[in-house]
């Protein structure tokens, strides 16, 4: 298995929704330490690894996912649930999870809609999926609040669902959190293959952030010196999306409006030049760290890429060939002369 794939697999296998990636950017900071790169965390626990005095580019993705938290427990014994970050509700029903309890306890469970038998209930195929009408049934003999009190779970425990990671015989890469962990594997798989002398020579710092999804994870720990940000997440592949599974998209605008130009001119440039097949997109319904950046008053020049993934928040898909590509663009990138003001 390609090395990417490997790193892939086993930040997967870490649970980490927003607000609990401790584990995740531990693993993140072994892999640099042990390849001989220099790393520091920021004040909110994000890992910086590369050139971390004096940057002048920071390449930035999300380790952070989506999940749940448990915001009450029901009068018999199920849970209720706060979604962390833009969890689409039809796709994550009948999904297996985590809830992790008081003093290390892990249940599992899983999130269905309420009267959730099609034998008992005639609407189970057509009630919406939100919030209010679902819950998390517990693997645990319970039957009423205080047997569930009494295991330890209480408001406020993380909820993280199985990702299902799956790499077919094709190529394709099947599981969720795609978004960012695709594109954070591609990321370490490039800071791992450069090492620490090329990324001082190319004053650049790898930045895997922990608070993406909830909209603030590059607001703060960039560091001053840095001139430019090389965000690298999720490509989308959908109707009307120039994406594939199998090229880097380079995103020129998303709903926040337009990214940097002669960036954006680069990163096409370099793709051609080193043969890395890219798409060129607009996102209309897309944020990233880039933005949360830019909104904190960092004085940036921004671009963003990631490999092309299907089915974005839901059961995602991408492929080696775009992990590959985003992580020849990432390296090539890096080795190229600063953007002309």
């Amino acid at each position: 298995m390609e090395r990417i794939l490997r790193i892939l697999e086993k930040l997967e296998a870490i649970p980490s929704p927003s607000g609990m990636t401790a584990e995740a950017i531990a693993f993140l900071m072994e892999a640099a330490k042990a390849a001989g790169v220099e790393t520091r965390l920021t004040n909110k626990g994000g890992l910086l690894a590369g050139d971390t005095v004096s940057p002048d580019l920071v390449i930035s993705g999300h380790v952070d996912t989506l999940g749940a938290m448990v915001s009450g427990i029901n009068g018999d014994g199920t849970l209720s649930f706060s979604r962390i970050g833009g969890l689409v509700l039809p796709s994550f029903e009948s999904e297996y999870l985590t809830v992790f309890g008081r003093n290390g306890a892990k249940w599992r469970g899983t999130l269905l809609l309420n009267n959730p038998a099609a034998h008992m209930n005639k609407e189970a195929g057509t009630t919406e999926r939100k919030q209010e009408n679902m819950h998390i049934r517990l693997d645990a003999e319970v039957a009423k609040r205080e047997e569930t009190e009494a295991l330890g779970i209480r408001t406020g425990d993380f909820i993280a669902f199985d990702p299902r990671f799956e790499v077919t015989e094709t190529g394709f890469v099947k599981s969720r959190f795609l978004d960012d962990k695709a594109a954070c594997a591609a990321m370490a798989d490039a800071m791992v293959t450069l090492g620490m002398d090329r990324l001082r020579a190319s004053r650049a710092c790898f930045f895997f952030t922990n608070f993406e999804e909830v909209g603030h994870g590059a607001s703060s720990g960039v560091p001053q010196s840095c001139t430019r940000m090389l965000v690298a997440d999720m490509g989308v592949v959908g109707e009307r999306a120039a994406g594939v599974e199998t090229a880097v998209s380079i995103c020129v605008k998303d709903s926040n409006g337009p990214y940097d130009a002669a960036m954006k001119e680069d990163l096409a440039r370099l793709a051609e030049e080193k043969g890395i097949p890219y798409r060129l997109d607009v996102f209309p319904f897309y944020g990233s760290d880039g933005q949360a950046a830019l909104s904190a008053g960092h004085d940036l020049r921004v671009a963003l890429i990631g490999p092309g993934v299907s089915a974005s928040h839901g059961m995602e898909r991408t492929h080696l060939k775009g992990l590959l590509a985003t992580r020849n663009l990432i390296i090539a990138y890096i080795g190229k002369t600063p953007v002309p003001s």
